[in-house]
């Protein structure tokens, strides 16, 4: 017996003892009595198809525009790769409100196009973005020796799950290059916004705990900046109303963290 392909889409409707389906006579399928059909939930095969659920690290909700952007720009990325690569989206984006400048992704393919793919976004969404291109082995060498990758990744939204076994080192060329940005705080105290003092600040203290702890995470290192700081919450830093007090103390950890490099001179070391 040959199967039908054609389909007619009906509503179910409820009945007295069961609930029953109503085929239009005009709908353009030859449909007798006593013919056997094969009924689908139509609602249910579309959501399963079109559901988007990314993965969710160190955050518990996103805005649902912000939810739609991240879906967009997923399937972008996707379809401008030659091959299936997972998208990670982290940063002041997935802070709550829409106070942010850029996308930050990372993109575990270092063979992809970046600029035509910030491009495309940008045409597409009127959102710039700053894209890393990396292997899943650079990204794991990363965690291992840069607290800044560790703080991306312990805050962030991901096409597939993410799973990463590594034991932290240090390497004194990456976190000297990283401390000397903070230098930046002590030396332009007056003239930099609230926000640039913030981002100096969560830099000094994320290697200072990376150098103690070794793995760290972006909450970590935001509830140290509270306790280094006596402060209620981080906005004091980003609102710029901080003063003289902070400077020192800032000073002071700065120089902490700048002797915990020097003690390890002596190359790549894990950290127990």
């Amino acid at each position: 017996m040959e199967m039908q392909r054609n389909q007619v889409i009906a509503r179910v409707s409820k009945g007295s003892n069961m609930n029953q389906i109503y085929l239009p006579k005009n709908a353009g399928v030859r449909i007798m009595p006593g013919d056997y059909v094969v009924i689908n939930l139509l609602t249910s095969s579309i959501s399963e198809k079109q559901a988007f659920k990314p993965y969710f690290y160190g955050i518990k909700e996103l805005e649902p525009i912000k939810l739609k952007i991240v879906e967009e720009v997923f399937d972008i990325i996707l379809k401008l790769s030659k091959e299936e690569v997972n998208i990670i989206i982290t940063g002041s984006f997935l802070d709550k409100g829409f106070n942010f400048n850029d996308l930050d992704i990372l993109i575990l393919d270092n063979k992809i196009d970046v600029t035509s793919i910030e491009k495309k976004i940008y045409e597409m969404t009127g959102i710039r973005t700053h894209i890393i291109a990396l292997t899943k082995e650079e990204l794991t060498q990363g965690l291992a020796s840069d607290p800044l990758f560790q703080t991306m990744i312990s805050r962030c939204i991901s096409k597939d799950r993410l799973i990463f076994n590594y034991k932290p080192i240090i390497n004194v060329k990456i976190l000297d290059l990283h401390l000397l940005k903070s230098k930046n705080l002590i030396d332009n105290f007056e003239v930099l916004s609230g926000r640039e003092k913030y981002y100096l600040t969560f830099n000094l203290l994320s290697i200072m705990l990376f150098l103690e702890k070794g793995k760290i995470t972006k909450e970590i290192v935001e509830k140290a900046i509270n306790q280094e700081f006596h402060l209620k919450n981080n906005e004091e830093i980003k609102e710029n109303l901080i003063r003289e007090e902070f400077l020192n103390k800032y000073k002071k950890l700065y120089e902490k963290t700048f002797n915990l490099i020097m003690k390890n001179l002596k190359g790549d070391k894990p950290i127990k």
